[in-house]
Parts: C-alpha cells; structure tokens; sequence
C-alpha cells in the first residue's frame, strides 16, 4: 500500500459531515481492523476526499438492501462505526484499497443528499459501566477460546488472537467483530453503549453458535 495520509485523522472535524460508506454485510466496532477495495466512483470521490483531509469515513450497515428511503437510497442503520484510514492505495484503475481502523460508535443524522456520496451529521456514543465483573470477562473469554477451538477443529487456516492486556470494552469489541457470525449481532454489539451489556450478549452469542456448529459438519463462513 502506500504511505499514509499525510494529514492525521481528526474525528471531531469529520463529525460535522461524516462521509457514509454503506455495505449491507459489513460493521465496523472500535479497534477494528477492516481492509476494503472501493470500485463505484462515488465511493473513489469519498476515498480520496477523506485522504486530502480529515481521513475518517463512516461504515454503515445496510440492513435490508431492497429497502429504500423517499430519495431511493438503501436504509441504513442508525448507529455506524467511525474509522480513520490507516493506510491506501490507489490503483492504475483508479480503485483503491484501504485499510480502515474503528475509532468510535457514532449516531447518524443523515444531511440532505449532496452528490456523489450521503453524508450524516454524527455523535459519539461513548461506552457506559467500565468497572464490570472479572467474572462476567472470565465467561467471556471462556465462551471465546471454545467457540475458537471449536472452528480450528474444522478448519485450520482459522486465525483468531486474543488481545492482550485490553480493557474489556476492547476485548468484547475484538471478539464480536472477528467472531459474531451474523452481521445483525455485530450490529447490534454496535448499538449497545453499556460494556456489560456487550459481555453478556457476545458471551451468549458465541455459546449459541457453538452448540450449533457442534450440530454442523461444517465450519465458519
């Protein structure tokens, strides 16, 4: 890839007019790490626009595609993940491949439409109750290795690494967003502000998932 933006990322001047990138399969949770390859030109516009300045764009879960809103562009969540682009690289093309990292949950107001990419206005939603039960972590953690050696059973090139020396807001993000199977969990773990509440939801998640691919013959998409 090439350098990064010359410019550091500044999260609160991005907030005003935060540039939406919506996929329907994809959440963004904070400390993530998500590489992308950006074709449609709207989105070469909002890519290149974000390395001349500020450097942060908003990925924003498409939850039913066949819906629309009354200007015709998909629905999106209402919660997105507000990422800085760590590192890109444009192609001959005139695509480019970044490498986005998850900064904040921020809630949208979306801005009326300017060509070629949606803008919304955002807020960040920090998370509540730091001071959770080492127990509740414990099971989290327990629930995690299981789920993880579960899938290395079937297959081997699975690479899952747990944080070391992470808060638990960060450890529960980490597991969701590499661990949570369907995009509606991830997006739910998104929306939910209080890290106790995050604990438990991944915690039971992965525990439904394990029972069910122990019923599977099958491995992890």
């Amino acid at each position: 890839m090439s350098d990064p933006p010359d410019k550091p990322f500044d999260l609160a001047a991005a907030l005003t007019a935060l540039p939406l990138f919506p996929l329907p399969q994809a959440v963004l949770l904070p400390g993530a790490l998500l590489p992308l390859h950006v074709f449609e030109p709207r989105y070469r516009k909002m890519v290149r626009d974000a390395v001349d300045g500020h450097a942060v764009i908003g990925l924003v879960c498409i939850p039913a595609p066949n819906r629309v809103d009354e200007s015709g562009q998909p629905r999106i969540a209402r919660v997105a993940g507000a990422g800085v682009i760590m590192d890109y690289s444009e192609l001959p093309s005139g695509r480019f491949n970044i490498l986005l990292r998850g900064r904040a949950r921020v809630s949208l107001e979306e801005l009326p439409f300017e060509p070629p990419y949606r803008r919304a206005r955002a807020t960040v939603l920090p998370s509540t109750d730091e001071n959770v039960s080492s127990t509740h972590v414990a099971a989290l953690v327990s629930s995690a290795t299981a789920f993880v050696s579960l899938v290395r059973e079937r297959d081997r090139s699975f690479d899952f690494r747990m944080p070391k020396l992470s808060n638990p807001s960060m450890l529960v993000d980490h597991c969701a967003q590499h661990l949570l199977i369907d995009v509606r969990d991830r997006q739910t773990v998104l929306e939910t502000t209080s890290v106790a509440a995050r604990i438990l939801l991944v915690t039971e998640t992965l525990a439904m998932q394990q029972l069910t691919l122990s019923g599977d013959t099958g491995g992890m998409n």
